[in-house]
């Protein structure tokens, strides 16, 4: 998909093709491993929290039950103070399970997600408590691989487009689909090259400490 959409892209809109020269080859990947029950909980883990953070309590959460996620029936049966110990606040805990109750009533049908359209997904997903429509979003993206997911309302997404496209002011989500019609079928590889953008700008940022010697470049 990667190459189609890239191609398209650079096609379809001068300034994203602008931002694409910069950024360079696409290396969107889909995050495949484990279960759809796995990626859920995971993303609970880490809103709002540095990656450092999150990483850490995942972690801790996951070596708790042997070193896998628990099936949602073990996750309701373990008690909200032992999750407590691993870091996870009470809020994160009541989000777990209730995605871990919808799951076992069959409310939040993860194994069959694959089979809805985009729109159907969001609408589940959404159902559970802490769950939404970026969350629901970045599973479409980064967990099922949809092609045309355009999260209007992420804040890189939408720092991004400021920069490239001159905008004035953050743009807003109307804005953001509008600038975004070009894109599609492929918005998802289109709003990954502009979170990309700005981790370059970052990097760029990043005064360089000065070395007597020039360093020998890390091979890719």
């Amino acid at each position: 998909m990667n190459r189609k959409a890239v191609s398209h892209l650079r096609r379809a809109d001068p300034v994203l093709a602008g931002v694409i020269e910069r950024v360079g080859p696409c290396r969107f990947r889909v995050e495949n491993a484990g279960s759809h029950f796995d990626a859920m909980v995971r993303a609970i883990v880490y809103q709002q929290l540095s990656g450092g953070a999150a990483s850490t309590i995942h972690a801790r959460l996951l070596a708790l039950f042997g070193g896998a996620t628990p099936e949602p029936a073990l996750l309701l049966a373990t008690a909200d103070e032992v999750l407590r110990g691993v870091g996870l606040s009470r809020q994160k805990i009541a989000y777990m399970k209730d995605l871990a109750s919808r799951v076992g009533s069959g409310d939040v049908p993860l194994h069959s997600l694959d089979e809805l359209e985009d729109q159907a997904i969001i609408d589940t997903l959404t159902r559970v408590k802490g769950v939404g429509v970026w969350t629901a979003q970045m599973f479409l993206m980064f967990r099922l691989g949809r092609p045309n997911v355009l999260p209007d309302l992420d804040l890189g997404v939408r720092k991004a487009i400021q920069r490239a496209y001159r905008t004035r002011g953050l743009p807003s989500s109307e804005r953001v689909r509008k600038i975004g019609r070009p894109w599609a079928p492929y918005c998802t590889i289109a709003s990954w090259y502009l979170w990309r953008s700005l981790d370059l700008e970052q990097a760029k940022a990043v005064p360089r400490q000065s070395s007597p010697m020039p360093r020998k470049p890390r091979a890719s």
